[in-house]
């Protein structure tokens, strides 16, 4: 079964036919989702949007610097500390 217009999309296809029908194949991925190449009747590959890909390699994940930077402004707090020492520590 090919892709086509107002045919019914499929989900796996046999290797030949997506060698044959690439970018079809692709439009498919973008369309419908991940798409599964078989090869006598085995699923050997899956076809991933790159978005997909991503997400599943943990690459679109913001790093833990740039998760503390999105926080709130800080500066516009009027915080005040004493400058006296708590305590005083004997390190002999």
């Amino acid at each position: 079964m090919k892709i086509g217009i107002g045919r019914l999309r499929q989900s796996h296809w046999q290797l030949q036919e997506a060698k044959q029908h690439f970018s079809e194949l692709i439009r498919a991925v973008q369309a419908d989702g991940p798409q599964f190449v078989t090869k006598h009747g085995e699923e050997v590959a899956v076809v991933l949007d790159i978005a997909d890909y991503r997400r599943l390699m943990g690459e679109d994940q913001m790093s833990f610097k740039d998760f503390l930077m999105t926080g709130p402004d800080l500066s516009v707090l009027e915080i005040e500390r004493s400058e006296t020492p708590a305590r005083q520590v004997d390190f002999e």
